[in-house]
């Protein structure tokens, strides 16, 4: 008999050799024997992954729990699919596995399980001494078919995140890349006793890791351990790399955009072009930026943004999916609520829900929130909006108005474009959640212009609360609470002094020419409302259209109508402003009777509101008068 040392066993079994050593030490390997250096095993062995028969009886009795946790901010796959009500994507691999893209790059908004779904692959894909499958029986991949279940566990994985690399300086930027790239290079120690690894190879390994490599060839690290991975397992290595993008949003934002973008330019080409040490890359982040100076050269990349069907139902819930876990938990009767909240998402073919949402409603009980605002960073959203123009700054408006307006979308904006093209913000906002695709009309350029409006309730409260508060020059935060307060209290006097002051103070005469400015300004300050109100405007109600309506959340807060009046002003310099205000006070008169006779009132009533207040506004240049009247359930007849 002969046999083999514990390093040549852990080289034709693609393990390490810690993990033969210890199996030779519990006794788990017949006949192996210590000679006072090391272990030798009979090279009859045949090694097979281990099983933890108590680990797996665990595993499968949590899937048949009644009731299971719900997975708010779990994106280990293993804890999830073991431990948590999991929404099965798993046929995201199936579809990779028939489609063979060489390098993917999925570009989705913050929360929507980009980093589950890499951690989902990084456990299939990867070799390891653990029998992982089990983690994957019962599941929609594993029930696809033999062709499938025979990938699992097949290869080594790089897997990189660079999610948590948020540093406002290049310097600590840099050291927190090289910590992510040296975590896992020990992740793989393994390979510096491996016969593959030349003297040249090990130094090189050890100076990655004790961090004595040269900076400037630290971009080769991601090239050189796909290498050392496939000599070693005579297998190519899947490349993981998550939130690839966080260190670039940074760089511009802090002033290092050229030193981030250089070394990630030459860490991702490296790695991921005509590398034949590579079977497959997958990334993710929320915008595919930079491409003339992240992805030059990189031909072999497959983009798959929001405008994109391929993948797009793995990334986010489903109606019956949604449907499913609402009937589960035993919420069956709530999902038009959650439609109205939370659906909305057109990615490609798919209507999609936002599943950080979701999670959350399910778990408060079904009560509606915006869970999703204040979940990521916008700060360049911010600069854009600082540098837009009148007419996006209206574009926007008329968003929040519920419109939809056509757009021109670059799915591949560059960053330092922003402060040349201010129109690249509908872009980012689309890339970044807060606008959906209503129809694309596809380009000579590849890319698009496309119909995009709000999506849900919950983006309407970030909407106003992530972006039209960076409008603070032009609405400022506390002229929109004075005017909220006013109108919840009926002060029709205390809402025309804060109104008149703002544009005297602000508006330029050019400004106020016709109501729809007007318009728009009440429903800029009205966004304040949003986390009581549903805010609506130019619907149908009663026997007309009305300018816009407060629907309250809770009935017990007064529901709100608001009828607008305006006149273009005179260019008379003796323009008698008594006058005016006498016609305004008139006009603004006439808007309550318009209420009354076209009773716009008629779905707060059906809604069951106790109480409506009714506004009418009248404006001319930077005058304004406003008048006010109630109405309760008290009163038997109608509010006339």
């Amino acid at each position: 008999m002969g046999y083999m040392t514990s390093m040549e066993v852990a080289i034709k079994y693609g393990i390490t050799k810690r993990t033969v050593n210890a199996l030779c030490k519990n006794g788990a390997i017949s006949g192996a024997y210590y000679d006072g250096f090391r272990w030798m095993i009979p090279d009859d062995y045949v090694y097979s992954r281990r099983k933890n028969p108590e680990k797996e009886k665990d595993i499968k009795k949590s899937r048949i729990l009644k009731k299971k946790a719900l997975p708010i901010g779990v994106s280990d796959y293993r804890k999830a699919v073991t431990n948590y009500y999991y929404v099965d994507k798993t046929l995201l691999i199936r579809d990779l596995i028939d489609y063979k893209p060489l390098v993917s790059l999925f570009t989705r908004p913050r929360r929507f399980g980009k980093s589950l779904n890499m951690d989902m692959l990084k456990v299939f894909f990867e070799l390891s001494d653990e029998d992982t499958s089990l983690y994957f029986e019962g599941t929609r991949v594993w029930e696809a078919g033999e062709e499938y279940r025979k990938e699992q566990g097949k290869y080594p994985v790089i897997y990189l995140t660079f999610k948590d690399v948020k540093y406002n300086n290049w310097k600590d930027t840099f050291a927190n890349v090289k910590e992510v790239v040296r975590t896992e290079y020990r992740r793989h120690l393994y390979l510096i006793e491996s016969h593959s690894m030349s003297d040249d190879d090990v130094k090189y390994y050890r100076a990655v890791i004790d961090g004595t490599l040269e900076d400037a060839l630290f971009s080769t690290t991601l090239a050189r351990l796909s290498h050392f991975l496939n000599a070693h397992h005579s297998n190519a290595p899947m490349i993981l790399i998550d939130e690839y993008d966080t260190p670039i949003q940074q760089g511009y934002m802090h002033g290092y955009y050229e030193d981030v973008t250089a070394f990630m330019r030459n860490f991702l080409s490296g790695g991921l072009k005509d590398n034949n040490d590579m079977t497959m890359a997958f990334l993710t982040g929320v915008l595919r930026v930079a491409k003339e100076s992240i992805f030059s050269g990189l031909n072999n990349l497959n983009v798959n943004s929001v405008l994109e069907s391929r993948y797009s139902e793995y990334f986010g819930f489903t109606y019956d999916e949604v449907k499913e876990m609402l009937e589960f938990y035993g919420y069956d009767d709530k999902f038009n609520e959650a439609l109205k909240w939370y659906d909305g998402f057109n990615f490609g073919e798919n209507r999609i829900f936002n599943p950080w949402s979701i999670v959350n409603y399910v778990d408060s009980g079904c009560i509606p929130r915006a869970f999703w605002q204040a979940t990521g960073n916008n700060e360049i959203i911010g600069e854009i909006i600082q540098n837009a123009s009148t007419d996006i700054i209206d574009s926007m408006r008329e968003l929040l108005n519920g419109k939809t307006v056509e757009v021109y979308i670059d799915t591949a904006v560059v960053y330092p474009e922003v402060q040349k093209n201010p129109g690249s913000i509908f872009s980012f906002l689309l890339m970044a959640g807060y606008l959906t695709v209503k129809s694309t009309k596809p380009l000579f350029d590849g890319n698009s212009y496309c119909q995009v409006c709000i999506p849900n309730r919950e983006i309407y409260v970030a909407y106003e609360k992530e972006i039209l508060a960076k409008l603070d020059t032009i609405i400022p935060m506390s002229f929109s609470i004075s005017v909220q307060q006013a109108l919840l209290s009926g002060d029709s006097t205390k809402l025309e002094q804060e109104l008149q002051n703002f544009m005297i103070n602000t508006v330029s005469n050019f400004d106020v020419a016709q109501e729809s400015f007007y318009h728009g300004l009440i429903l800029g300050m009205s966004a304040t409302f949003c986390n009581y109100y549903e805010l609506s405007s130019n619907r149908e109600s009663g026997y007309g259209r009305y300018d816009i309506m407060l629907k309250p959340l809770d009935c017990t807060n007064p529901g709100i109508i608001i009828e607008l009046k305006a006149v273009r002003q005179t260019n008379s310099v003796t323009a008698d402003k008594n006058s005016v205000l006498n016609q305004l006070q008139s006009m603004a008169d006439e808007a309550i009777r318009q209420i009354d006779s076209k009773e716009y009132y008629t779905s707060l009533k059906t809604y069951g509101c106790k109480s409506i207040i009714k506004y009418g506004i009248a404006f001319s240049g930077k005058l304004c008068r406003a008048n006010v009247e109630r109405w309760n359930n008290t009163n038997l007849q109608s509010p006339n």
